[in-house]
């Protein structure tokens, strides 16, 4: 049975979209192609007719979620006098840190993500940028070409301090983590000079 154009490109965002979450969820390797179109209500038959290959999928799940990423981050800043301050407690915040399938995908498939192909990279480093200019814009700067070093240190910090709270089972521990990259944030943000 054929399906319409605008049918296609529905169950190909939706593909999308539950890819987003399972590859957040399992890692890039953590889930086959008939496990995703099932996923999504699709049988594996239709994936080469909407995609080029897994690692097509994998780019297009990957910028979606980035995406999503950043528009989380407007969220939270949204109607704050504090933009990064909100943004940091969304971000280092315990409901984050347990949100696999929603969670930010540079924590939940940044190292899964540097052992894949450049086509599969090339969104990660996209929404690392983008979430630096949205870091630089929150602490009164330009965005620019370059992120400044402020913006790369928090968030490496945030990252990193996510990633490792999610590593631990000790919650006090784990916690710990989030609460001292917290303040950190407001450490950094907060110098005058920019080195």
């Amino acid at each position: 049975m054929r399906v319409s154009r605008a049918q296609a490109e529905e169950n190909r965002d939706r593909v999308i979209t539950v890819a987003s979450r399972l590859f957040r969820e399992r890692g890039f390797d953590g889930i086959g192609l008939k496990d995703l179109m099932k996923g999504a209500g699709l049988t594996q038959g239709g994936f080469y007719k909407q995609f080029q290959s897994k690692d097509d999928l994998a780019a297009l799940a990957s910028r979606r979620a980035l995406e999503e990423a950043t528009r989380r981050w407007s969220d939270a800043a949204a109607d704050s006098d504090d933009p990064l301050g909100a943004v940091a407690a969304f971000y280092l915040s315990r409901d984050h840190r347990g949100e696999k399938a929603e969670g930010c995908p540079i924590v939940a498939l940044g190292a899964d993500a540097a052992r894949q192909s450049a086509e599969v990279r090339k969104p990660f480093e996209d929404g690392i940028r983008a979430h630096c200019e949205v870091l630089d814009e929150m602490m009164g700067g330009v965005a620019a070409k370059d992120p400044s070093s402020k913006a790369m240190a928090i968030l490496s910090m945030m990252v990193g301090a996510v990633t490792l709270s999610r590593l631990i089972a000790d919650e006090h521990l784990s916690e710990g983590f989030l609460d001292a990259a917290t303040e950190e944030v407001r450490r950094i943000a907060a110098r005058d000079d920019d080195n």
